[in-house]
């Protein structure tokens, strides 16, 4: 029997609804609402679906390809190698998250949740696609010069990643930008091991100790330009290089009058904050003539602003940069490459706008072609060499190879099945004023008034809510009528009821760009896509933060798609497209950490993937020290506690407290998890005396 439950026979006063603790069945409160064509319920979860209406539900073709897809399981897959990826060679996400997850006993790598997963295979063909569209541009104008990229390490520091981009890049001169010292040094180190003639682009604010370091990177045979972002940056340069007896090769940041609306080209034009204007490059060529050092000026360098969402803004940028170009060259100076920074944009929504901050109106070949032609016309009609063309393109490269999954661990719903047969007998023991307006909504129902019983059930709300701030009502009553209201409200409004999704994760630490810049990334569940979703759901996370929580998508939706819950096992939900800047954003919020991190390789194996590495997230000790805590002193103070308070539990309160320092901050789910995790980190500390046990089971990772 449904919960409410419209007729047409009169009701004696005071019975109302006919109510049997249970949840209504889909329209059982229809009273003339409108019927509402949203997500079906649980009831039909597989009637007519298809793994095509999860993608096209999703927009993962429109986001997601030539590297992700859904297989014939149901399963978010990999496609490696792009477009060439052959059907065998895909990799199955949930396979990868399950292997990562498993404990050790089980074959498994006993990583915590949330995880990042990279594929460097998605991050090489990335690399080798941005190469071959201004390859085939070159080719197909007759440019009479080539391209060499660099990578922006600001985008992601990791260390693997830098490494294999060097190392994917080797064949195509592929080279680094740093923008700080550390940068700087990270990047010097890394290009010891690449193509010997790779760029190393020097740019952001410097002081003596940064130009040093990137003149005594010429000293070493590295490729290295040092970028200036303001006028009075070369006397620095000038300084320096006299100090230390190394010819500079220099550049200049131009201030370009070209910009584009939105967050991103806030950077860009007139009022940007790096760069120098037309006055201050013609003060800087004329300085270095004076000098007789006009041949070290070789590099013109600008930005438009990331994303740049058409080719024509594209176009116009790069025009008027190559005119800069065109007369330095004209000056004297000794230009040879131009360098057209970021905002090669990627696709985050799947709708191929130039109209969003989310999305781009091009392709790789098309931005490529538009840059070529746009240097080779200009320089033509100045009778100037084609320069190398050089590009900062570091979210093109990186996005895609990253995913994020993370596990959702329950959801918020509105359940008035909870208060069972005792509802009717609550609302009947209301005040004469809130029982009249129950009687007017029953009423209201009955005559299948639509409008009139959410009128009734707004007035009966407010008015219990005062009645109970004044003490006249009890906390049974003031449930029975929120549980009527909001049932009231969710039979008869015209969309689907909204749940709250709670998940394993720190917005704050793993997607920062959501909560600082309303970045929106795509999505979605990682299986159960051979299912139809039945819930519309917004995602909050762990954060102790009201803001902590996911309640834009993609596509306009201010909810996301999602399955039941199922007894079956976790939920597991990927966000894509998040390999650039989320990491190195993303702080320690609540003491949360990073996730963990595998890494995996397309393989002939039977899974098509081999997991090359693997490492854990960082642990609440090494939160702690992150902020200058002493995890060893905090906990021996406290063992002295247990000695002191709780002699006889000593030994159980010291493992649990060294369980939890070595534990990630994050939820582990099961009590069986939390035993596995103690038992694997005893039986690496070995046979050693009590004390040491203790701290080496604080110490050790489980694995």
């Amino acid at each position: 029997m449904p919960a409410l439950a419209c007729v047409e026979t009169p009701v004696p006063p005071g019975h109302g609804f006919v109510w049997d603790g249970s949840l209504p069945l889909p329209g059982a409160f229809s009273c003339g609402a409108p019927a509402t064509a949203a997500i079906p319920t649980a009831h039909d979860v597989h009637a007519s679906w298809s793994t095509d209406l999860s993608a096209a539900l999703y927009k993962i073709e429109g986001w997601g390809a030539p590297y992700f897809t859904v297989n014939a399981a149901g399963n978010m897959s990999v496609r490696s190698c792009g477009s060439a990826t052959l059907p065998y060679q895909e990799i199955d996400l949930m396979k990868v998250v399950q292997k990562a997850s498993d404990p050790k006993s089980s074959g498994g790598l006993g990583l915590q949740l949330p995880i990042i997963v990279r594929f460097p295979d998605v991050l090489k063909n990335r690399l080798e696609s941005l190469h071959s569209s201004f390859h085939f541009a070159i080719q197909s104008s007759g440019y009479d010069s080539h391209y060499q990229g660099v990578y922006p390490v600001k985008c992601n520091q990791d260390r693997y990643i830098v490494e294999d981009i060097v190392d994917f890049g080797s064949p195509f001169r592929f080279g680094l930008e740093a923008g700080s010292k550390p940068e700087l040094l990270l990047a010097m180190s890394c290009l010891t091991r690449g193509n010997p003639d790779a760029l190393l682009i020097c740019n952001g604010y410097k002081d003596f100790e940064y130009v040093s370091l990137a003149l005594m990177a010429r000293t070493l045979g590295l490729k290295t330009v040092i970028v200036l972002e303001q006028e009075e940056e070369l006397v620095t340069v000038l300084e320096a290089s006299h100090k230390l007896g190394v010819r500079p090769v220099i550049g200049l940041r131009a201030k370009l009058r070209t910009k584009h609306s939105g967050h991103f080209g806030s950077t860009s034009g007139e009022k940007g904050k790096f760069g120098l204007t037309t006055a201050q490059i013609l003060s800087v060529a004329n300085k270095l003539q004076k000098l007789e050092m006009l041949d070290c000026l070789q590099l013109l360098h600008f930005h438009i602003g990331s994303q740049i969402p058409s080719t024509v803004l594209l176009a116009d940028g790069v025009t008027e940069a190559a005119q800069i170009y065109c007369e330095l060259a004209r000056l004297g100076a000794g230009m040879r490459v131009i360098d057209i920074g970021g905002g090669l944009g990627i696709d985050y929504d799947g709708s191929h706008s130039s109209c969003s901050d989310m999305s781009v109106g091009y392709s790789l070949d098309e931005y490529a072609s538009t840059v070529v032609r746009a240097i080779q016309f200009a320089c033509d009609r100045k009778h100037v060499r084609h320069p190398v063309i050089c590009s900062e393109s570091g979210r093109a490269l990186v996005s895609h190879h990253s995913v994020l999954v993370f596990e959702a661990i329950s959801s918020t719903v509105v359940d008035p099945g909870t208060l069972g047969q005792n509802l009717v007998y609550l609302l009947d023991a209301l005040e004469d004023d809130a029982l009249a307006d129950y009687h007017n909504l029953t009423a209201a129902a009955m005559r299948s008034e639509y409008d009139s019983c959410i009128i009734y059930a707004d007035q009966l709300k407010r008015r219990c809510v005062e009645q109970f701030k004044d003490g006249l009502l009890g906390l049974e009553h003031l449930a029975a009528v929120d549980a009527l209201c909001d049932l009231v409200a969710r039979e008869m409004t015209t969309t689907d009821p909204v749940r709250t999704y709670h998940v394993n994760l720190s917005i704050f630490t793993s997607i920062p760009d959501f909560w600082a810049i309303g970045q929106l990334f795509p999505i979605v569940p990682i299986h159960r896509l051979d299912q139809r979703p039945a819930v519309n759901a917004v995602l909050s996370d762990l954060t102790c933060d009201s803001d902590g929580k996911l309640d834009s998508f993609i596509g306009g939706r201010k909810s996301l798609p999602l399955h039941e819950f199922s007894s079956g096992g976790g939920y597991y939900l990927g966000m894509f497209l998040g390999g650039a800047y989320q990491e190195a954003l993303g702080g320690l919020h609540n003491l949360f950490g990073g996730p963990s991190v595998v890494r995996v390789e397309k393989s002939e194996g039977p899974h098509s993937f081999a997991v090359t590495r693997a490492m854990p997230g960082p642990s609440c000790a090494d939160v702690l020290r992150s902020m200058q805590h002493e995890p060893e002193l905090m906990f021996d103070s406290l063992k002295r506690r247990a000695e002191e308070y709780a002699h006889s539990e000593r030994e159980t309160i010291s493992c649990g407290l060294a369980r939890a320092f070595n534990s990630m901050p994050y939820l582990v789910l099961t009590a069986d998890e939390v035993m596995a995790g103690e038992a694997d980190a005893v039986a690496s500390a070995g046979s050693s005396d009590d004390d040491d046990v203790e701290w080496e089971l604080m110490r050790c990772l489980s694995f």
